[in-house]
C-alpha cells in the first residue's frame, strides 16, 4: 500500500469515527434538547394528537377541544366565552404556542407529562390520557368584573383573604384564544400585535404603575407598626401645605378645604391629604417604607400565581423629598393590581398575608391529584392590632369619604381611592385606583379586590378612584359575597 493509499484510508477512518461520536453525542446528551426544541415539529404534532385536557371553573371546563380539517395536526384549542377568561387561561396556539395556564400546564394538558404515564405507557412509549387544572376563579365574579369594566382600559383582581383563593382576574381590553387558535390565524395575530391597547398583556399581573394614595395605605400601617403614631385617631404633626424637604416645592391636597393640618391617619386616609402621607414617610424613612411594602409582597421578584406577576417596585436610593413623594404612591412606586388586593386582603385577614393562587389542583384524567395548592398559607406582616386600625379607617373612607360609591348593604367595606399622575408633569390622563375589602356582616364571607383604570371615556375632570374604579370594585365585591 502506497502512503497516498494509507492516508486517505486513515482520514476516511478518523471520518468515520467523527461520525460515530457525534452520532453517540446526539442520541445520548442532545436527544432530550432536541425532542424538547420549539422547532421540532414531532412536538406540535404530539401536543394536537388528541383532544387536549381543560382549565376547569366552578366545575366547568372553558377550553376544548375540536378536530381539524387537513394537515398533519388533528385537534385544535377552543373555547368558552374566551375573552372573558382569557386573562386566566391565556392561549394554546398550533402557530403561536401558548401563554399564562395553558403554557404553564403544556404537558399536563396534552398527556406528556410524567406524573401522567401508566405501565403501559411507559412500556409501550404511547401517549397518556390528559390532565385538567382547576382553578379557583369564581364565574359570578369574573363576570362581575368584566362587564363592569366593559370598553375602560383596566384591570382587576379579587382574592379571598382567609385563603388567598383569586376569586376573579380581568384584564381590558380582552380578546378570545379562539382567534389564534389554529394554523391559519396570521391575520388575526397581526391585528393582536398590532393594536395599540396591547390586549395580550396580562394588565391584572403584568402592568405595574403608579399606585397613587392607595399606597397611603402601606404608609399607615408602617407608621403604626413602628410607633411613629400611636392610633389611627391620634393627630400627626403635618403641616398644610407640606414643603418637601430640601427643596422650595410646596406638596399641596387635592382639595383645599380638606381638615388636612396635622389631620389624623383616619382623617387623612378618608380626605387623601397628601401632606400627611407624605409628612410620614419622610419622618420614618425609606428603609422602614420599604420593609413594610415588602412586607406585603412589592419588591418580590418571583410572585407566581403561577402565572407570574411582574415585580411592584418601592425604590431605594432616594433623598428625603424623593421619599416624601413615595408616601402618596408616587416618584417611582409601582405596584399591579394583583398587589394592592394583596394589600387590602392582608389587612382584612388581621395582618396575615395568605399566598395568592389562582390553580387549586391539577389532576389526571381521572381526577386522581398530580399537584395541590394549599390554601391559606400565610405569613405575619402586620399585628392584628395595626391590621384592626387600618381597617377600621378605610371603613371610614367608604362611609364618609372619598369610597362612597363602593358601599354595599349588609356588609362592611373599607378601601381607598387614587388617583395616580401619568407622564411627564402629569400630561396624560391619570390613573384611577381602588382597593379595598368587603365583609358580610352576617354569613362573615369575605374578598379584597383592587382595580386600576389606565384609560376610560369620562373626561379628565371626571376620573378618579371613586367615580370609575370603586363601582367595578363594588360590583366584583357584591358577586364573591353573594357566591
Amino acid at each position: 500500500m502506497n502512503k497516498t493509499i494509507r492516508r486517505a484510508s486513515v482520514f476516511c477512518l478518523l471520518m468515520v469515527l467523527a461520525l460515530l461520536v457525534r452520532a453517540t453525542w446526539l442520541q445520548t446528551y442532545k436527544a432530550e434538547a432536541l425532542a424538547d426544541n420549539e422547532h421540532n415539529r414531532r412536538n406540535v404534532i404530539a401536543r394536537y394528537a388528541q383532544p387536549l385536557g381543560d382549565i376547569i371553573v366552578a366545575g366547568s371546563p372553558v377550553t376544548g377541544s375540536e378536530r381539524t380539517t387537513g394537515g398533519d395536526l388533528e385537534y385544535k384549542r377552543t373555547y368558552t366565552q374566551g375573552d372573558l377568561y382569557a386573562a386566566v387561561t391565556g392561549y394554546g396556539s398550533q402557530a403561536y404556542g401558548a401563554t399564562q395556564l395553558e403554557g404553564i400546564y403544556g404537558d399536563v394538558l396534552d398527556g406528556t407529562d410524567d406524573r401522567l404515564k401508566n405501565p403501559a405507557d411507559l412500556l409501550t412509549g404511547g401517549q397518556s390520557a390528559p390532565g385538567n387544572v382547576l382553578t379557583t376563579i369564581d364565574p359570578d365574579v369574573q363576570k362581575a368584573g368584566y362587564e363592569a369594566l366593559g370598553d375602560d382600559k383596566g384591570a382587576a383582581v379579587a382574592i379571598d383573604p382567609e385563603t388567598g383563593r383569586i376569586l376573579g382576574m380581568v384584564s381590558t381590553p380582552s380578546y378570545d384564544p379562539s382567534e389564534i387558535s389554529g394554523t391559519a390565524d396570521g391575520e388575526a395575530w397581526e391585528q393582536l400585535l398590532a393594536d395599540k391597547d396591547k390586549p395580550q398583556v396580562n394588565r391584572a399581573l403584568r402592568q405595574p404603575l403608579a399606585p397613587g394614595s392607595t399606597f397611603k395605605l402601606v404608609v399607615a400601617a408602617a407608621a403604626l407598626e413602628d410607633g411613629l403614631y400611636g392610633s389611627v385617631d391620634e393627630p400627626t404633626h403635618s403641616p398644610d401645605p407640606y414643603t418637601l424637604p430640601g427643596t422650595s416645592t410646596v406638596l399641596r391636597n387635592e382639595s383645599a378645604t380638606a381638615p388636612c393640618e396635622n389631620a389624623t391617619l383616619r382623617t387623612a386616609l378618608q380626605y387623601s391629604c397628601n401632606n400627611v402621607f407624605a409628612k410620614v414617610a419622610a419622618d420614618l424613612g425609606q428603609d422602614k417604607v420599604k420593609a413594610m411594602a415588602d412586607g406585603f409582597g412589592f419588591d418580590t421578584e418571583k410572585l407566581d400565581v403561577p402565572v407570574r406577576a411582574s415585580e411592584s417596585v418601592y425604590p431605594t436610593g432616594m433623598d428625603k423629598a424623593q421619599t416624601a413623594l413615595t408616601g402618596i404612591g408616587q416618584f417611582e412606586v409601582t405596584a399591579t393590581p394583583l398587589q394592592m388586593a394583596m394589600v387590602s386582603a392582608t389587612l382584612a385577614n388581621g395582618g396575615e398575608l395568605a399566598a395568592p393562587h389562582m390553580v387549586s389542583q391539577v389532576v389526571d384524567a381521572d381526577g386522581g391529584t398530580l399537584e395541590e395548592f394549599e390554601d391559606g398559607d400565610t405569613k405575619r406582616v402586620v399585628s392584628e392590632r395595626t391590621a384592626e386600625q387600618v381597617r377600621s379607617a378605610m371603613v371610614t373612607v367608604v362611609e364618609e369619604g372619598t369610597g362612597t360609591n363602593a358601599r354595599i348593604a349588609g356588609a362592611e367595606v373599607g378601601g381607598k381611592t387614587g388617583t395616580a399622575q401619568n407622564g411627564v408633569d402629569n400630561s396624560n390622563t391619570p390613573y384611577a385606583w381602588f382597593t379595598s375589602y368587603a365583609k358580610d356582616r352576617s354569613s362573615g364571607k369575605e374578598v379584597a379586590v383592587a382595580v386600576v383604570i389606565e384609560s376610560s371615556d369620562a373626561s379628565r375632570s371626571e376620573v378618579s378612584g371613586n367615580g370609575l374604579a370603586a363601582p367595578i370594585a363594588q360590583k366584583m365585591m357584591k358577586a364573591a359575597l353573594q357566591g
